[in-house]
């Protein structure tokens, strides 16, 4: 199923130029079933990526685009009365679909965020007194500018959490740039085809679940966690008044599964720690929750996740 992989990227590529992590990112969350968020200022493709995603793998696909006035039922859907009939039914919300696209997020006070709260952990939205479950695969990836920017709201920790991965998205090479200036110019971008299919993800989900991974790369994971929770028992002392709380059992489960998904994309059979190394950053910087010193003195989560893949023994 390696084919299929390279058979999505080079459709994503037709549109998108570089950002090579950002579309292995995407694609882990894909094989994972994990919420990705994306940050970066705009303009480096992070919307143009996803719709591309979604059009190669020929999955519903709907887009909210996060305004200060957008409220909840927007999102999720309400009731709406029926005059004629005397009563209410209900109208569905764009939530309803395959892969949710909550464009710059963070640009929506918390009360409609934390409506995402619901179908992004159990996949299933409450209307009224009434439940519906979404159809499988379903995924939110989420873009968001840096917080720093005016008119942004910081995300819930409750939400941040139900994020697999939190993927910066930096800046275009200038060689990159030259290409995506040249083909805007000449209209040179490509039209998206379809290459595969629902039954072609969950086929690639079952390859990943069958890469092997030992006990001294699952113990190795653990200790990670566990180092952003007891930073002194790691050696880390120096790190306990810059952390306020250390990363969630979440991060656990979603490391073992991103790992796995890694290997498997790179040609791997088994986990080794290159591939830990390799997603930390993006599985834990959202998770860390600093100290006011931290803030303070500008420390940031990256800076402390390498503090503590420095100190923990490498299997």
């Amino acid at each position: 199923m390696k084919e299929v992989i390279e058979a999505i990227k080079k459709e994503v590529k037709k549109v998108v130029v570089g950002q090579e992590a950002m579309i292995d990112g995407l694609l882990i969350g894909l094989m994972c079933d994990g919420h990705i968020l994306l940050e970066g200022v705009p303009g480096l493709a992070k919307t143009t990526t996803v719709n591309a995603l979604a059009k190669s793998l020929g999955l519903q696909f709907k887009r909210v685009q996060f305004t200060p006035d957008l409220l909840p039922s927007d999102i999720i859907g309400t009731q709406i009365y029926d005059p004629a009939k005397n009563e209410f039914k209900i109208k569905r919300g764009p939530v309803f679909t395959n892969l949710l696209l909550a464009d710059e997020i963070n640009r929506a006070p918390a009360k409609v965020q934390s409506a995402l709260l619901e179908v992004m952990q159990e996949r299933q939205v409450t209307i009224g007194d009434e439940t519906f479950y979404i159809e499988k695969p379903f995924l939110v990836m989420a873009t968001q500018n840096p917080v720093e920017q005016e008119g942004a709201y910081q995300l819930p920790e409750a939400q941040l959490d139900r994020f697999m991965m939190k993927i910066v998205v930096g800046y275009n090479t200038k060689e990159e740039e030259l290409e995506i200036a040249r083909r805007v110019a000449n209209d040179a971008f490509g039209k998206i085809e379809t290459v595969a299919t629902k039954e072609d993800l969950e086929k690639l989900k079952t390859e990943v679940k069958e890469v092997h991974m030992d006990k001294e790369i699952e113990e190795y994971i653990i200790d990670i966690i566990f180092a952003t929770r007891e930073p002194e028992k790691f050696g880390l002392k120096e790190l306990k008044n810059y952390i306020e709380f250390g990363a969630s059992p979440r991060a656990s489960i979603d490391m073992f599964k991103a790992a796995r998904a890694l290997a498997f994309m790179r040609g791997k059979d088994h986990v080794t720690p290159l591939e830990i190394g390799y997603i930390a950053k993006d599985i834990l910087r959202h998770r860390i929750i600093l100290s006011y010193e931290a803030e303070a003195e500008d420390i940031k989560s990256d800076y402390i996740i390498e503090k503590v893949l420095e100190a923990v023994p490498i299997p």
